[in-house]
């Protein structure tokens, strides 16, 4: 049966990928490099700051320290806060104020697996003031695989059976609500049913890649989800 729903953050809980763009492309003209839309929704989107840039900078030839990478995730994350100061309101995808309600009212645990740091999730919900329907947060800095890898995921579920150990959750009692091919695959990787919600891929890209597929979050018929999973 559905016990849990995950939610991915970035391009599902708050519309801030053209900011990460901008971050990434400034990262690069510091370092000397141009520049490339394709080669960010290749390696990026999707997967922590740590592995995009590892990666991003590796295909270019630049083998970097750990040291310095520690150093230009810190700097892209001071300034992506800074850029949401500037907003007088979050741009959080309008519906999911009304979405997380209805999910707790059917007595559905709610949780989030992102490649995003803590702090910028944290920042985001409490400002958006939806943070309390979260019971589990797995940030990408608190696991060493991004996605595609399903660490994220599975870390997950362990952590909602540590807060109940009634709960007895398997990763086929959880649905994933996710906008990426590299989400879609570590859910998926993970043993956990999917829905690609077309925030940042056309509708009919999710349809190829995930179980279920959405325009928008009210398309979500979770009556026909639980129906299958039963």
């Amino acid at each position: 049966m559905l016990k849990v729903i995950l939610f991915d953050f970035n391009g599902v809980i708050i519309n801030d990928e053209a900011i990460h763009l901008d971050l990434i492309e400034e990262i690069l003209l510091g370092e000397n490099l141009r520049p490339s839309l394709a080669e960010f929704q290749q390696i990026c989107l999707g997967r922590s700051d740590r592995a995009c840039l590892r990666d991003i900078l590796a295909r270019r030839g630049r083998v970097i320290s750990d040291e310095y990478l520690n150093k230009l995730i810190e700097s892209k994350a001071q300034k992506y806060r800074q850029r949401l100061e500037k907003f007088s309101e979050l741009p959080i995808y309008p519906e999911i104020k009304g979405f997380l309600p209805k999910l707790q009212d059917k007595g559905l645990k709610i949780g989030l697996v992102t490649g995003a740091l803590r702090s910028e999730v944290n920042l985001v919900l409490e400002r958006a003031e939806i943070a309390h329907y979260f019971s589990v947060i797995v940030a990408g800095d608190e696991i060493k695989a991004s996605k595609p890898q399903p660490d994220g995921y599975l870390l997950a579920v362990e952590r909602f059976n540590r807060l109940d150990f009634n709960l007895q959750l398997q990763p086929s009692e959880c649905l994933v609500i996710e906008d990426t091919p590299a989400g879609i695959q570590a859910a998926k990787k993970a043993g956990m049913q999917v829905v690609g919600i077309a925030n940042t891929y056309p509708f009919h890209f999710m349809q190829r890649m995930a179980n279920w597929a959405i325009d928008y979050l009210a398309d979500l018929e979770l009556e026909r989800v639980e129906e299958i999973l039963a």
